[in-house]
Formats: C-alpha cells, sequence, structure tokens
C-alpha cells in the first residue's frame, strides 16, 4: 500500500509519519469510532500493488483501527509490455474479468488462462442442457470453481505433486492434469489414491465433488469456531442483533463496550476442500457484512481453546 501524492507522510506500514500533522487523522479516527460512514477512497492497482489517491486519513484510520475492509473505487492500470511478465498480467486480468472470479489462480505460461476459459465455456453449455437453461456464464464459472478447480487443486496440493515442479504453481498443474485427462484422454499415474478420485469426464469428477459425503471424506464433517468483532452504526445496531440472531451459525451475539460495538460468536461447518479461513471468510462476507449498517468486521479464529463444563 502506497499514496500517490502523500508518500511523505504516511511510511510503508501507511502508518502516519511523526512529522505529519495527526489533527485530521484523529478526526477520522473517532468518527470511524462513532460508526460515522465515510464516501469510498479511490486507489490505484498497479500489479498487486495499491496506491490512494484520495482518502489518505481514511486508510491510515482503518488500518489503525484494524479494520480488514474499506469501501473504495479501484482504476486497475493494465501493464502494456512485450515481456512475458506483462502479458501473463494482462491475459489473467481478462480471465478474471470475463469470468467475475475473486480467486488466486496464477498460471506461469501464455495461452493456459484461454485453456481454463475454454474449459468453462464447455461447462456453462453443459449446465445449460442438464441444470438451467438460463445460467450465466459468471455463475458457470463460479460453479467451476467451487466443484471443479478447486477440489482438484486441493487434491493435488495434498499430493504434494507440486514439489515434483519447482517454479509452477498449482494453477498450472491443474492445467496440465485437467487438459491430459478431460481434454486428451491421458490417463496417468498421479500418486496414491488421486487415480480412484479421478474419472476420465470433468463433468463425472465435478458430480462426485458435488455430492461428496462424510462417509467417503470425514474431513467434511469438521466444526470451525471464530468470533467476529463488528463496527455498526449505532441507530441500526438492535435491527443487525436480530438479523444476526436469526443466522442458523450464530451462537451468540454480545453488545459490548470499547473499539468494537458487537462481539459474535459464530460455528461453521466446512467441508473436504475447503479451509477453515475460507470457509469463515466467505460466511462473513456473504451473511454478515451485507447486513444494513454494518461498517467493518474483525474475524478471530481460535488456536486453542478450554471451556469449563457446566
Amino acid at each position: 500500500m502506497g499514496s500517490v501524492g502523500r508518500y511523505h507522510d504516511f511510511d510503508e506500514r501507511f502508518h502516519l509519519r511523526s512529522q505529519a500533522s495527526s489533527e485530521r487523522f484523529e478526526q477520522i479516527k473517532n468518527a470511524m469510532r462513532r460508526g460515522t460512514v465515510f464516501p469510498p477512497v479511490r486507489l490505484w492497482q498497479i500489479r498487486d500493488a495499491y496506491y490512494v489517491e484520495d482518502g489518505n486519513h481514511r486508510v491510515a484510520a482503518a488500518k489503525a483501527l484494524e479494520h480488514d475492509e474499506i469501501l473504495a473505487h479501484i482504476v486497475e492500470f493494465i501493464p502494456s509490455g512485450d515481456n512475458l511478465q506483462d502479458a501473463l498480467y494482462r491475459q489473467r486480468a481478462l480471465f478474471l474479468d470475463q469470468t467475475g472470479l475473486h480467486a488466486d489462480i496464477t498460471l506461469t505460461e501464455p495461452g493456459q488462462y484461454e485453456r481454463l476459459s475454454a474449459q468453462i465455456r464447455r461447462h456453462h453449455h453443459h449446465l445449460q442442457a442438464t441444470e438451467r437453461a438460463d445460467i450465466t456464464f459468471q455463475e458457470a464459472a463460479k460453479d467451476w470453481y467451487q466443484y471443479i478447480y478447486r477440489p482438484l487443486t486441493t487434491l493435488l496440493s495434498r499430493a504434494r505433486l507440486t514439489q515434483g515442479f519447482p517454479g509452477r504453481t498449482t494453477a498450472d498443474l491443474y492445467a496440465y492434469v485437467s487438459v491430459r485427462l478431460w481434454e486428451k484422454g491421458e490417463r496417468r499415474h498421479y500418486g496414491i489414491g488421486l487415480n480412484e478420485i479421478l474419472p476420465d469426464d470433468m463433468e463425472a469428477f465435478r458430480e462426485k465433488m458435488k455430492n461428496a459425503d462424510a462417509q467417503h471424506y470425514p474431513e467434511m464433517q469438521r466444526t470451525i469456531t471464530a468470533f467476529v468483532l463488528m463496527n455498526v452504526q449505532a441507530k441500526k445496531e438492535e435491527k443487525i442483533v436480530e438479523k444476526l440472531f436469526r443466522l442458523d451459525e450464530v451462537h451468540e451475539v454480545h453488545s459490548v463496550f470499547g473499539d468494537v460495538d458487537l462481539l459474535v460468536k459464530v460455528q461453521l461447518r466446512r467441508d473436504l476442500l475447503s479451509s477453515d479461513a475460507e470457509t469463515i471468510s466467505q460466511f462473513v462476507h456473504e451473511n454478515i457484512r451485507q447486513i444494513d449498517g454494518v461498517i467493518a468486521t474483525k474475524t478471530l479464529i481460535p488456536g486453542t481453546s478450554r471451556i469449563k463444563e457446566k
């Protein structure tokens, strides 16, 4: 994170430097504590780095309060160079823009993003013919990611196959295996257990992963506990509490004093193919952050716990 025009006032962690005026910073930080809603900041994105064009003090205040999100308008600058890195960046940006996916899919060979796009297009046509005629391409891409790409990359990672390909990513390995198995029909030995779980047809694999149950995958029954700290608008706090308590996954809601307004305890179930952090992040984003009046959230995942029996 950097600043477009105020880089002298903020350090590399976007903390206000000692010589810079802190009056406005303190005003904004206090207003955030009270639940004031600010307009979106404006950011420039250059590759994986972000630079603040407007809203430096708001970003610094949010970081000081340990908020994990802030409203922002982002302008992405796409590199135009002829080198391999710039070409891959443009292909990746186009792929993510067309599919609507917000995922880390990093390939190291040019042309492979188009292979994945073609794979999603075939999956899209399959879903239109077998499940929903009106399903959109981006909905099909989400289904592909959830039930095909993510399951296979998880299995490949757990089989530690990437260790044999230094400099390559899990996405590279996914492209290699899926293209040869599901497009070229090349059946190879990929490791103990993998050959048994990988059918010759992509859609058959998708059905197997979508319908996987606890009998085949005991890890799918893992229970996760997390605590969500929330800053909310004061006038909407009561309604927010009511909406939170109606969620089956929410077990406790506490109104607290201090830098946060609400403390929420949630218990979730994750499947074989999801990490604890991914499951919690998705639940918080889709079910808590979308509630009107929620300003910011911070999630805590217990490491070890000791609970007294009543």
